[in-house]
């Protein structure tokens, strides 16, 4: 599998996290991890962003939120985005962000985690129920809210 681990997002490392891969068919499922960066600046306080390192290379990109006082019950603590390049996919990195961000939510005293996407056939839903995840609901623009019990 190699060797799996974070790094704070930086100017060190934002480039290669921008460019992650994607396969055929999940263009639209996902926005470019700038979006995920421009949305910090707004609270960077609830922020949580790392890139995933797999064998010292950018393979992956998650983006959390942690805010117990948002009127928003499923963006408490949250996924907000998480890329996993291409060529890594299938590889543990997402899970391994995944986990992370789960961890960081635990230590935070949260009890359950969120996710939002959108139902499709290259969409992302089948790795979520894959690690635990279950749906919960739906948002106003019928997304699906998946929720993980920590």
């Amino acid at each position: 599998m190699g060797e799996l681990r974070l790094e704070e997002l930086s100017a060190r490392n934002i480039v290669a996290a921008n460019t992650l891969s994607l396969k055929p068919g999940q263009e639209q499922y996902i926005a470019p991890v700038s979006y995920s960066v421009a949305a910090s600046v707004i609270n960077p306080a609830t922020s949580w962003q790392r890139v995933v390192l797999l064998d010292g290379e950018v393979a992956g990109f998650i983006h959390g939120n942690f805010d117990p006082d948002s009127v928003h019950e499923e963006f408490r603590a949250c996924i907000w985005r998480i890329n996993v390049d291409a060529n890594a996919q299938g590889r543990g990195v997402g899970k391994f962000a995944a986990e992370a961000l789960a961890e960081e939510a635990r230590g935070r005293g949260f009890d359950h985690i969120t996710v939002i996407w959108e139902p499709g056939e290259e969409g992302p839903e089948s790795f979520f129920h894959k690690i635990g995840f279950r749906d919960i609901g739906q948002t106003a623009y019928g997304e699906v809210i998946g929720s993980l019990q920590l």
